[in-house]
């Protein structure tokens, strides 16, 4: 039987970061995954190359960037650890990194370095990481915490749980979070993938499988949210970050609406090409801006065969409608198997926002991807992690 301060079940992003901070306070710190190594959704994030963080992951940028029940519970974690703490940490193990676009930071090698930093951070707090580990069960009485595993039995006076939530499972994940959250008597939220590629039904698959590969800037709104970013073709229907970004925010039934031309610009090279070159088919115009298999079938789409010379301005009308105000109904989501993180989760309102605690069970917290906290694609998931997970070290 072993004994310790704090046991962190998840040694992911967020129960790294908390081993971290609680060991610095001279915490006797044990975290426990079973995986056989700490770390893998960092691992294979950003291509490999970990979006570590995002400079806008801050109270005052990003505040309406995490969707939760309580899209205000974020915010006392973010402004106290916020990107540019990560950041000097990352600079601190002299790792490169480059910001791609809209605040995303990169390492410029390989997303192992991250997870060594956490190591090594976590070793130089007095950490102990128990890998390859299965938890059997675990119960609360008389002020301790007992983590029965397969080979021992584990006793602590603060419990912090870091599992994550329901995406990529192949990876190992489960809903082993919610589990003890619903066993300690919180709430849990509705939960679902998010950050996913979303599907069709066959029909329209068919009209858009020899698409599949081509990439086109867009603007992409659902429910009443757009995101101006690239979006994918592939063989199951749509991906790419704005198609993973107005995810979080698409609902079953609901229609998504795709802007072609988000610069709005179509309406100025329709009428250049029908005074420069009126002799041009309009597909043939469309492909000097889109690749030439979308302009071929949007085209198509369209119906209007008359030369550019000939278009009225209610043809225009007619193709602005078809290109910047395409609507589309997608039938699902590719769902936990590809979704990068799982929307909903504990429900914070049983959840102290400052230290992440448990308001009804003494000395047990929950963070990171397991709470009622979503952030957009971009590093804002993995702030939330090292913000949160910051904020239990600091008090369990």
């Amino acid at each position: 039987m072993q004994h310790h301060d704090v046991i962190i079940l998840g040694a992911g992003a967020a129960g790294l970061m908390a081993g971290i901070e609680a060991g610095k306070r001279g915490r006797k710190v044990l975290v426990i995954d079973h995986a056989k190594t700490a770390g893998e959704k960092i691992r294979i994030s950003g291509g490999g190359r970990c979006n570590f963080t995002n400079i806008n992951a801050t109270v005052k940028a990003g505040r309406d960037r995490f969707l939760s029940k309580n899209p205000r519970y974020a915010l006392s974690a973010l402004s106290r650890y916020t990107p540019g703490h990560f950041i000097a940490l990352v600079d601190s193990y002299a790792i490169p990194f480059h910001e791609k676009t809209l605040g995303q930071l990169f390492c410029d090698g390989s997303s192992q370095q991250i997870i060594n930093l956490l190591l090594s951070e976590l070793k130089k707090a007095g950490g102990t990481l128990l890998l390859d580990t299965e938890v059997d069960s675990v119960s609360h009485a008389d002020g301790n915490f007992t983590v029965m595993t397969h080979d021992e039995t584990l006793i602590s006076k603060s419990l912090i749980v870091a599992t994550g939530g329901k995406s990529i499972p192949k990876m190992g994940a489960t809903g082993l979070a919610y589990q003890l959250a619903t066993q300690f008597g919180l709430k849990v939220t509705e939960t679902r993938p998010a950050l996913v590629p979303l599907t069709f039904e066959p029909r329209i698959l068919e009209r858009l499988a020899p698409l599949s590969g081509i990439a086109v800037d867009t603007r992409i709104t659902a429910n009443r949210k757009s995101f101006d970013e690239a979006m994918l073709f592939t063989h199951r229907g749509l991906s790419g970050p704005a198609i993973l970004q107005v995810s979080s925010y698409w609902r079953e039934g609901d229609a998504i609406t795709i802007d072609l031309f988000p610069n709005g610009d179509l309406t100025d090279i329709l009428r250049r090409a029908r005074s420069d070159t009126p002799k041009l088919a309009l597909q043939t115009v469309l492909s000097n801006h889109l690749a030439k298999r979308l302009a071929q079938m949007l085209a198509e789409e369209i119906g209007i065969t008359t030369m550019m010379g000939d278009m009225s301005d209610k043809s225009f009308q007619k193709i602005e409608d078809a290109l910047r105000r395409w609507t589309i109904k997608p039938t699902g989501s590719e769902g936990y198997r590809t979704a990068e993180v799982t929307l909903g989760g504990i429900d914070t309102d049983g959840l102290d926002s400052t230290t992440m605690a448990a308001r009804t069970v003494p000395n047990l917290y929950f963070i990171g991807e397991a709470v009622d906290v979503t952030g957009w694609l971009g590093g804002y998931n993995f702030q939330w992690a090292w913000s949160s997970g910051w904020a239990a070290g600091q008090v369990a």
